[in-house]
């Protein structure tokens, strides 16, 4: 059973009302919420999150794509157990860019689904 969520980001839809989300775009949107949330930044979830953007201010080398790998991974694990099973995170970096790729398999449809995010 798919859950519903408030949309992220937050929006108002063409209704008025605001938007919500159900299915793969709710797990995404999840998973793209524990990537970009700092942990301290939510008062009631002083833990929640994995830091992500903190890490793209080191140096650009593989120490920082392992750092980042297990990070995700840990965070997803620990904030994502009932929902996700993480099959792989790839964090690849080019000259001035990182691309962090989370591959998933949801656990009501055992669907694999991937989620690709670029600093």
């Amino acid at each position: 059973m798919d859950v519903t969520s408030v949309a992220f980001p937050f929006r108002i839809d063409e209704l008025g009302k605001i938007a919500t989300q159900t299915g793969d775009a709710n797990v995404r949107a999840r998973i793209v919420q524990i990537l970009l949330t700092a942990p301290g930044e939510r008062v009631d979830l002083p833990d929640f999150g994995c830091g992500l953007r903190d890490l793209v201010f080191d140096p650009n080398n593989e120490v920082l794509a392992a750092t980042m790998e297990f990070t995700i991974g840990k965070a997803l694990q620990r904030w994502m157990p009932d929902d996700i099973f993480v099959s792989d995170v790839n964090v690849d970096s080019v000259d001035d860019q990182l691309t962090v790729e989370v591959a998933y398999v949801r656990k009501d449809r055992l669907e694999p689904a991937k989620v690709k995010i670029a600093f």
